[in-house]
């Protein structure tokens, strides 16, 4: 496996709009897009910085994931995305060295993203996301 930078940051949000006007307003970054990832019920804005980004995240749901965790911690950094040369051996390589996964298999991210993540209770209670992006 072979780690290449780290991808995004995810911050949990309850306003996707308000959050993202923080971000362009106050630290002058630049929105390059929002989108809805329906199938784990959150809208996203990508807000680039360097060569990696911040991404927001709204739930779209009540019982969407980004929902369940804004309840439970309130609004805040969710996970740390680290972009991977390849998603299928990062989690082989993962599974090997006994690390719990979410994710046995790649599934579909924002941005076009394979991603998988890594249960906190094998990474020190910090929420991992491994992505391979095309660019």
């Amino acid at each position: 496996m072979k780690t290449l930078k780290i991808d995004h940051i995810g911050i949990a949000v309850k306003n996707l709009d308000e959050s993202i006007n923080f971000y362009k307003d106050i630290l002058g970054l630049e929105l390059q897009g929002t989108e809805v990832v329906d199938d784990q019920k959150v809208r996203v804005a990508f807000l680039p910085v360097g060569d990696t980004e911040i991404e927001l995240l709204e739930s779209t749901s009540e019982d969407g994931p980004i929902a369940k965790f804004i309840e439970k911690n309130g609004e805040g950094v969710q996970h740390i995305a680290f972009k991977v040369d390849n998603i299928e051996e990062a989690i082989e390589y993962m599974l090997s060295k006994g690390m719990k996964m979410i994710d046995e298999k790649p599934r579909y991210g924002a941005g076009g993203a394979k991603i998988a993540f890594v249960h906190p209770k094998s990474s020190n209670r910090v929420l991992v996301e491994l992505s391979e992006r095309s660019e």
